[in-house]
């Protein structure tokens, strides 16, 4: 069944896009909530008139993306997890945690728009990670995988305690 968004889908696409879509996901899931309106000759003179409407709007978009991109690419993000003394970390570096850390920051980024290089980071070091923005807008960030100050000194601890109970035996 072909379609008309009225707002931006995530999984479908954006405002006033047409799409072919299975007949039950339209009657069930977009007509209903008001997300999309049926093709035909009147819907389709509707958007079109509304087209320079719908282009401004993804012109802002667009704009806003790129500052997000400049400011993204000009920081740096510091990532504290816990890691032996080799380097290795005792978790990973997921999408997740680095959503986390943008979010403190004051980037709202979801987590699907992250892209690591591989799964996840796995080791203390410098990476760099790939966010998707808007349409082919993609920034490159920098981020530093350090290990937690308290991990070293309770190994350090136990290995002493250890050594003095050998001692008292």
């Amino acid at each position: 069944m072909k379609v008309i968004l009225n707002v931006d889908v995530k999984s479908l696409g954006e405002e006033g896009d047409v799409k072919n879509v299975a007949t039950g996901y339209a009657r069930n899931f977009l007509l209903p909530r008001n997300l999309a309106v049926p093709y035909n000759a009147t819907t389709a003179a509707l958007f079109e008139a509304r087209k320079a409407e719908i282009e401004a709007r993804k012109e802002v978009k667009r704009a806003n993306a790129k500052s997000l991109k400049e400011k993204l690419e000009g920081a740096s993000f510091e990532v504290s997890m816990p890691a032996g003394s080799n380097g290795k970390l005792y978790g990973a570096v997921t999408t997740q945690v680095i959503a986390d850390v943008l979010a403190k920051a004051g980037y709202e980024i979801e987590r699907k728009r992250i892209e690591l290089p591989g799964l996840a980071i796995k080791s203390v070091g410098n990476y760099h990670a790939v966010v998707h923005l808007y349409e082919a807008q993609v920034a490159e960030i920098k981020i530093s995988v350090i290990a937690q100050g308290g991990a070293e000194v309770k190994s350090e601890a136990k290995s002493e305690a250890v050594a003095e109970e050998n001692k008292a035996e």
